[in-house]
């Protein structure tokens, strides 16, 4: 079981960086949208995106993923304690959608075809935060 721990631990370390720079990045589109007319800003912003998100949010979606399916591997069980494990996955893909999304976006800035105002950004940067309080009551509480 010591093994089982040790993959959970680390799973939920590798959330946790996940969920940072899910919180991040939006911040920064932010602060990318509000500098656009700065090319020295906005530069510097634009190798921060890229940088967050290939360097520590998608290794750490991919960890938490694999390390997640692992434990499910460990213990099958899990699949059929309830229907909160189901509703709890059904969310992590959404979120794996909105951190699609946001690489769509960070595409979209960088090559100067963003839309978007700061003001949606600055909304769109809540949307983990729903996603955080679901998934952790969900698997922590597992109501039904």
């Amino acid at each position: 079981m010591s093994l089982y721990l040790t993959i959970k631990a680390i799973h939920l370390l590798a959330m946790v960086a996940w969920f940072a720079g899910l919180f991040y990045l939006p911040r920064l589109f932010v602060y990318h949208v509000e500098n656009s007319n700065k090319p020295q800003c906005a530069e510097m912003l634009e190798v921060m995106e890229r940088r967050l998100l290939r360097i520590i949010m998608n290794p750490a979606m991919i960890l938490t993923w694999g390390l997640g399916i692992t434990l499910v591997m460990m213990n099958p069980e899990i699949v059929k304690s309830g229907a909160w494990f189901h509703v709890k996955m059904l969310f992590v893909m959404l979120l794996t959608g909105y951190h699609m999304s946001l690489a769509w976006h960070r595409k979209r800035i960088a090559q100067d075809k963003n839309t978007c105002s700061s003001k949606f950004f600055r909304v769109y940067n809540e949307v983990p935060t729903v996603f955080l309080i679901i998934i952790v009551l969900l698997a922590v509480v597992k109501p039904f």
